[in-house]
């Protein structure tokens, strides 16, 4: 049977209209709107970020009035928080964290800022650059040596995250009696003090936000600021953190060492950890010894939650019949 054309028409129309319909009703049930507004949220894509009006960084105002200064910044936000995922993963591992490294800066007289320096660096893991910078802060090796932090074959503090705190400490102590600015200091992270001050000599002029700096350091401290907001307001921009999702934060055995350990795995099975554990909590430890011809004090770190593994309990007075010069000081708490 063959329908007249128009009535064929009428037909298909009638069909699109259907199908539309029931498209629409779908996409309502399963995918509702939370406004054009909406920052990344569940089902769309980012529409707008919001910059708020007032930002400081180490208590220094940044001119958030400056649209091309607004720019770098939503457009270092949108960067980070493309990945859902890893977002959650910097959110733990701040929680974790940044307990440690912020009473290390507020004893220097650094700004509480300065610990997001080290989340953008490494992601607070113990990783390694292409240059060979190390550990949270990224130090290499020359700078490190020269900030008092051991580097041997077998010992490499740059992993030990409180004395490679301080170190970077120094460094930003340093900084600031050159520069007299944080925000340049932070810049200077990434440049160099000598760096930032030829940059501006030869620009004349006296603020990061003003310079033309190349690519990787005209961007490094718009993405702290992103770090920061990312961090301090994840909800603002989709993330929902909760708090059950964040790291356990494991209590600590302090031991105080003060004479050579010939064997780390025999010194581990003592404590009733692997060798595993021992370096997990004590990452500067690169091989299955300590040797210490000075008698210098180190400390070592072992959890004291069973839930940590099976091989946690650790008894009191396991040391008392090794043969190494060792005791215990106060319990910590630390996180990885």
């Amino acid at each position: 049977m063959f329908l007249p054309t128009s009535k064929k028409t009428l037909i298909a129309l009638g069909s699109i209209i259907c199908l539309l319909s029931i498209i629409t009703i779908v996409d309502f049930y399963f995918y509702p709107n939370t406004g054009s507004n909406s920052v990344n949220n569940e089902y769309y894509k980012t529409y707008n970020i919001r910059i708020p009006k007032i930002l400081f960084f180490a208590d220094e105002k940044i001119p958030v009035e400056d649209q091309k200064v607004r720019d770098y910044i939503a457009l270092a936000i949108i960067k980070h928080n493309n990945w859902k995922k890893q977002s959650l993963l910097i959110h733990k591992r701040a929680s974790y964290w940044f307990p440690i490294i912020e009473p290390i800066l507020k004893k220097n007289n650094i700004p509480e800022d300065f610990k997001y320096i080290a989340l953008i660096e490494s992601h607070l893991t113990n990783v390694i650059s292409p240059k060979g910078a190390v550990g949270f802060w990224q130090i290499i090796e020359s700078t490190g040596t020269d900030y008092g932090l051991e580097i041997t074959a077998d010992i490499d503090e740059r992993y030990n995250v409180k004395k490679s705190t301080e170190a970077a400490c120094d460094y930003f102590k340093e900084a600031y009696k050159q520069l007299h600015n944080w925000t340049l200091v932070a810049a200077s992270y990434n440049k160099g003090i000598g760096g930032i001050q030829k940059q501006l000599f030869n620009q004349k002029k006296n603020n990061y936000y003003a310079l033309i700096l190349n690519k990787e350091t005209g961007s490094y401290v718009y993405k702290i600021i992103a770090m920061k907001e990312l961090v301090c307001n994840p909800k603002v921009y989709g993330l929902n953190i909760r708090k059950k999702d964040l790291r356990t934060v494991y209590t600590t055995k302090k031991i105080l060492v003060d004479s050579a350990i010939d064997d780390l795995l025999g010194f581990s099975k003592k404590l009733g950890i692997d060798i595993k554990t021992l370096r997990v909590f004590n990452p500067w430890l690169k091989t299955e010894r300590l040797p210490n011809p000075e008698n210098k004090r180190y400390i070592i770190e072992v959890p004291l939650n069973k839930t940590f593994t099976r091989a946690m309990e650790i008894e009191s007075g396991v040391l008392d019949n090794t043969p190494q010069k060792t005791y215990t000081t106060e319990d910590s708490t630390i996180s990885l």
